[in-house]
């Protein structure tokens, strides 16, 4: 990644022609990236026409308040858990009018690491539709992201663009 915003631009870009093809609108929710992938996505000239909405949850409380995440997950897996992330996605979908959602969750750093979640460990989940009458697919993923805090919330914001087009691209039902 020589020149990470440049490649950014580029995967947002990518990201609304796939949406704009589908017809599908994204939302994103977002807590250790706050905000880089809507601000990623509205670099995009006309993503008004594909993208909805973001949610920047980056406290507990907020991901209960404004997404809906239950009590229960975050005590028992922990803000940075696939279980939050899925729940974060799902919430972001319900509290808007879109049909696909991002969702990312994790320890930048350089301190909130623990043995069993060290810094750099870092949360997805991407949403997307199925029929009408199904609930969404839900996509979850853990990654170790190596690197300093700027570092691992860039990666985080490539790795979530280039996954979601992946699995747009993968779509069997449009």
């Amino acid at each position: 990644m020589n020149d990470p915003a440049h490649a950014i631009e580029r995967l947002a870009q990518r990201l609304g022609a796939e949406l704009r093809a589908q017809h599908l609108t994204l939302v994103t929710a977002e807590s250790c990236t706050a905000g880089g992938i809507g601000f990623a996505v509205t670099l995009v000239p006309g993503s008004s026409g594909w993208y909805d909405r973001g949610f920047i949850t980056y406290s507990n409380e907020s991901k209960q308040q404004i997404l809906g995440v239950a009590p229960a997950y975050l005590r028992d897996f922990g803000a940075v858990s696939e279980p939050v992330a899925r729940s974060m996605a799902l919430g972001a979908l319900s509290h808007s009018a879109a049909q696909v959602a991002l969702a990312v969750t994790g320890i930048a750093g350089p301190e909130g690491g623990s043995p069993t979640k060290p810094v750099g460990t870092v949360c997805f989940a991407w949403a997307l539709p199925r029929d009408p009458t199904s609930a969404p697919w839900v996509k979850t993923d853990t990654m170790r992201l190596e690197g300093d805090r700027a570092a691992v919330r860039t990666l985080s914001i490539v790795i979530a663009l280039e996954t979601l087009i992946g699995l747009l691209k993968q779509r069997q039902d449009v």
